[in-house]
């Protein structure tokens, strides 16, 4: 009887502070959008991740994205992580696959809990644990470098990396990493090429490898580096031999994100928040352009 009785009161007070925590999250995004919807300000996180949610459970969104009809009006003020989540999510199914997630971008509740993940054999891979775990969603944790995945080959039916290849090599204290790393600011560190041949090895033949990344000029903003034309390249003479690829690139302007050209996104800047290098009057929360490429191997 006692059990029961604590284990009433411990429900009832998770109850509680979900309630409270939503009518946080609620105040705080009405306050971003009464105060001209500036990136990171307070709020901005919280509407984010309610425009991510409701982006990748819109099917008629993502048809759009995967049929590349142009978009009106989306993501305005937000970061590129509104139209890369769409993206990979337009190129799955809802077949049970066995999926990597090369760089942890899957590892929160709303990604996990999507209809087209929670039935599939997840495993996420990152340096070091984080504080969100799903363990008892059966969600394998594997920490390590990307550079040398503890996988045996064609292991993976999908591989995602998501915006993380930019990292490799560059200076990860503010994850709380104590790594080595590349600390020349005006040269290209090429190890990022080590991560996406291993991601090769362990996908499957005719597996799918969904990879995105900031593109435009070179640029080194110390915690990650903005790849350029030779850099893509680089990565393209990889599947040389190996299979099939498209790359897609978005772009940012003054109304949100839409479908962009290469030639258009070329010389695109990025706007480092930490620094407030490359900030310019149309708002851009951080990258200007991504390249968001599918491989499918054999």
């Amino acid at each position: 009887m006692i059990k029961k009785i604590i284990k009433y009161f411990i429900k009832k007070n998770k109850e509680k502070n979900l309630e409270k925590s939503r009518l946080t999250r609620l105040i705080e995004r009405e306050e971003y959008f009464k105060n001209g919807c500036i990136p990171w300000s307070k709020g901005y996180h919280q509407h984010k991740e309610e425009f991510i949610i409701k982006s990748i459970n819109n099917k008629q969104l993502l048809d759009e994205i995967n049929s590349k009809i142009s978009l009106n009006n989306y993501g305005y003020r937000l970061d590129e992580r509104v139209i890369e989540y769409p993206w990979i999510f337009s190129k799955l199914n809802k077949d049970n696959l066995k999926i990597l997630d090369a760089g942890s971008t899957f590892n929160f509740d709303f990604i996990v809990n999507h209809s087209n993940i929670k039935n599939k054999d997840l495993t996420i891979s990152t340096f070091a644990p984080e504080s969100n775990n799903f363990c008892d969603k059966k969600i394998s944790y594997v920490y390590g470098d990307l550079r040398t995945l503890p996988f045996k080959n064609e292991l993976f039916d999908i591989v995602v990396s998501q915006s993380t290849i930019e990292h490799i090599d560059m200076d990860n204290s503010m994850y709380g990493y104590d790594l080595s790393f590349n600390k020349d600011s005006m040269s290209k560190s090429y190890e990022y090429i080590l991560a996406v041949e291993e991601m090769i090895r362990v996908l499957k033949s005719k597996g799918k490898l969904l990879l995105t990344f900031p593109y435009g000029k070179f640029e080194n903003h110390k915690f990650f580096q903005q790849f350029d034309n030779e850099m893509l390249d680089k990565i393209l003479n990889l599947f040389n031999g190996l299979g099939s690829y498209e790359v897609t690139f978005f772009q940012y302007k003054n109304d949100g994100w839409n479908f962009a050209n290469k030639g258009d996104v070329d010389n695109e800047e990025s706007y480092n928040p930490h620094t407030g290098i490359g900030k310019k009057n149309d708002f851009a929360a951080h990258s200007r352009a991504v390249a968001c490429l599918e491989f499918k191997k054999g």
